[in-house]
């Protein structure tokens, strides 16, 4: 009589299709490290973006941990996805050959989730540290900006246009308000005409004698920094500025009454909605 045969049972369907979506899953997973990791490594050009944009912050060199952050996820993300294919490939051999597959994903799984704890305990870190930096810089550009507005009375503001669009912004916003523009001094255009080389800079001339008067009754002095003035210019890293000068430095300069401040105080507004 012939020995009893082993027979071997082979798993359940659904054991295939549970063992599918688990590694479905995970790949899913390794696709969002890799793809969270890339955010990350750009995250230090952002910053830099934005320095660009705060003209009043000092410039501070970035220090980088953003590409080693994203560079890591991006490689955990390919780790995690090997390793679930591998993972996959065992399981479906073992369901194949009726043995029950283990928990071995315990272990793929806790790493995973200490590691990505450990990267966003320090992404919050230097985020932290990143902000605190940015607000002293900040604090430092804001009191270097009041020195001297307050030793010049020149006010500078950036324009997020070219020269000539920014003064074309002005024409427009003069015009719609019912103010004179006397004249547009083209700096840069009487440069080039004598065969000299200059940065786009041109002057607008412009005022109301209905705010204007008042103000030279009051202070005939004034007369000299009137019609109102403001300057559009590029700097040599191509940026462009809205230069004016700060009413409150013409007030004090010329002895003005608080209440006529209103009638110089309009080229802050002008200087602004022009660099929008």
């Amino acid at each position: 009589m012939d020995g009893p045969t082993q027979k071997t049972h082979k798993a359940d369907p659904r054991d295939y299709l549970a063992a599918e979506r688990t590694f479905l899953a995970w790949i899913r997973t390794g696709l969002a490290l890799m793809g969270f990791g890339f955010v990350v490594a750009r995250f230090g050009l952002f910053l830099q973006q934005l320095r660009f944009i705060d003209q009043t912050a000092t410039r501070t060199p970035s220090s980088g941990l953003s590409l080693w952050f994203g560079t890591a996820l991006i490689a955990v993300g390919v780790l995690v996805n090997l390793s679930s294919a591998r993972r996959h490939i065992r399981m479906v051999r073992e369901l194949d050959q009726g043995d029950f597959p283990g928990s071995g994903s315990l272990t793929q799984a806790v790493a995973t989730a200490l590691f990505l704890a450990l990267v966003g305990l320090a992404m919050a870190i230097y985020l932290v540290s990143v902000r605190g930096s940015a607000n002293f810089q900040s604090e430092r550009g804001e009191e270097k900006t009041m020195a001297a507005t307050a030793k010049t009375g020149i006010i500078d503001k950036p324009s997020n246009h070219s020269v000539e669009q920014t003064v074309e912004k002005l024409e427009n916003i003069l015009q719609s308000k019912g103010v004179t523009l006397f004249a547009v001094v083209d700096h840069s255009g009487e440069a080039e005409k004598v065969g000299m080389k200059m940065r786009p800079t041109k002057l607008l001339i412009f005022g109301s004698p209905k705010a204007g008067t008042p103000l030279m009754l009051a202070a005939p002095s004034i007369a000299i920094d009137l019609p109102l003035k403001v300057l559009v210019w590029e700097d040599e890293e191509g940026k462009v500025w809205i230069s004016y000068n700060s009413p409150d430095y013409l007030r004090e300069r010329h002895g003005l009454p608080q209440n006529l401040l209103q009638n110089i105080a309009v080229v802050e507004t002008l200087a602004l909605k022009a660099g929008e």
